[in-house]
Protein backbone atom coordinates (compact mmCIF):
# COMPACT_ATOMS: atom_id res chain seq x y z
CA UNK A 1 0.00 0.00 0.00
CA UNK A 2 1.30 3.35 -1.07
CA UNK A 3 -0.26 7.10 0.01
CA UNK A 4 -1.38 8.32 -3.49
CA UNK A 5 -1.59 12.06 -2.34
CA UNK A 6 0.73 13.38 -4.57
CA UNK A 7 1.39 11.46 -6.93
CA UNK A 8 1.02 12.76 -10.82
CA UNK A 9 -0.77 9.62 -12.88
CA UNK A 10 -2.77 9.99 -16.06
CA UNK A 11 -6.65 8.75 -16.28
CA UNK A 12 -7.23 6.44 -19.07
CA UNK A 13 -9.29 4.54 -20.29
CA UNK A 14 -9.89 0.69 -21.56
CA UNK A 15 -11.33 -0.54 -24.62
CA UNK A 16 -14.11 -2.45 -22.38
CA UNK A 17 -15.06 0.83 -21.17
CA UNK A 18 -13.25 0.85 -17.81
CA UNK A 19 -11.27 3.46 -16.52
CA UNK A 20 -7.49 2.63 -14.77
CA UNK A 21 -5.26 5.65 -13.03
CA UNK A 22 -1.99 5.36 -14.91
CA UNK A 23 1.67 5.70 -13.18
CA UNK A 24 4.83 6.19 -14.59
CA UNK A 25 8.44 5.65 -13.46
CA UNK A 26 11.41 7.49 -14.76
CA UNK A 27 12.26 5.03 -17.40
CA UNK A 28 9.10 5.34 -18.63
CA UNK A 29 7.67 1.84 -17.13
CA UNK A 30 3.67 2.23 -15.87
CA UNK A 31 1.33 0.66 -13.50
CA UNK A 32 -2.22 1.17 -14.43
CA UNK A 33 -4.16 0.88 -11.23
CA UNK A 34 -8.31 -0.07 -11.67
CA UNK A 35 -9.87 3.03 -10.65
CA UNK A 36 -12.45 2.36 -7.75
CA UNK A 37 -12.13 5.28 -5.42
CA UNK A 38 -15.87 6.64 -5.58
CA UNK A 39 -15.24 10.23 -4.82
CA UNK A 40 -11.87 11.31 -5.97
CA UNK A 41 -11.10 15.07 -5.88
CA UNK A 42 -8.85 16.03 -9.43
CA UNK A 43 -7.04 18.96 -10.62
CA UNK A 44 -6.70 19.11 -14.40
CA UNK A 45 -3.25 20.11 -15.04
CA UNK A 46 -3.58 19.72 -18.93
CA UNK A 47 -3.48 22.69 -21.24
CA UNK A 48 -5.10 20.26 -23.94
CA UNK A 49 -8.30 19.81 -21.89
CA UNK A 50 -11.95 21.72 -22.38
CA UNK A 51 -15.08 21.39 -21.05
CA UNK A 52 -17.85 21.50 -23.19
CA UNK A 53 -21.75 22.29 -23.27
CA UNK A 54 -23.41 21.85 -26.49
CA UNK A 55 -26.11 19.84 -28.50
CA UNK A 56 -23.95 16.65 -27.71
CA UNK A 57 -23.72 17.14 -23.77
CA UNK A 58 -21.65 18.29 -21.29
CA UNK A 59 -18.42 16.79 -21.90
CA UNK A 60 -14.51 17.11 -20.87
CA UNK A 61 -12.39 16.60 -23.85
CA UNK A 62 -9.15 17.72 -26.03
CA UNK A 63 -9.43 21.20 -27.27
CA UNK A 64 -11.46 21.89 -30.40
CA UNK A 65 -8.05 22.25 -32.00
CA UNK A 66 -6.95 18.97 -31.16
CA UNK A 67 -10.01 17.56 -32.63
CA UNK A 68 -10.67 19.51 -35.67
CA UNK A 69 -14.43 20.64 -33.94
CA UNK A 70 -15.68 23.99 -33.15
CA UNK A 71 -17.98 23.43 -30.05
CA UNK A 72 -18.58 26.05 -27.21
CA UNK A 73 -16.82 25.78 -24.23
CA UNK A 74 -18.07 26.14 -20.66
CA UNK A 75 -15.52 27.97 -19.15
Amino acid sequence: MIKAKGIKGIIIGGLDGTYYFRVYDADCNFVDYDLIHSDLQVIIDDEDAVLYDDVHGQRLDHSPETLGNKFKEIL
